[in-house]
């Protein structure tokens, strides 16, 4: 509970948890599993250490998706899947939680 890089932003502010920060905290490892790469980790390069922040700008992008995606996967899926996994951790991760989808209907997207 309110470990610093998987926390919603409503938990850091407010300290009251919800399903919808559940679900914040699952985009977050939906992105890690994508990525092959930890949530927080000073060893990368200046920009890259939050991998949210540096993340988020790529999952839109058909061209850009493969930055993200785990090099050791690669041949493994299709870009539309790539893709829809990609929209999926945006929605997670949404910094407003009723815009955050429920955690059913992110067991049916995947």
């Amino acid at each position: 509970m309110g470990t610093y890089g998987y926390a919603a932003p409503e938990y850091v502010a407010t300290g009251h948890l919800t399903k919808k920060s559940d679900v914040y905290s699952f985009g977050v490892v939906l992105l890690e599993i994508m990525s092959g790469k930890r949530t927080l980790d000073n060893n990368r390069p200046s920009g890259e250490h939050n991998l949210i922040e540096w993340a988020k700008p790529y999952l839109n992008s058909k061209r850009r998706i493969f930055q993200v995606m785990d090099a050791r996967i690669e041949g493994q899926y299709t870009l539309r899947q790539a893709m829809k996994v990609a929209d999926l951790a945006v929605q997670c991760l949404s910094v407003e939680p009723r815009f955050r989808p429920k955690m059913d209907e992110v067991v049916r997207a995947l």
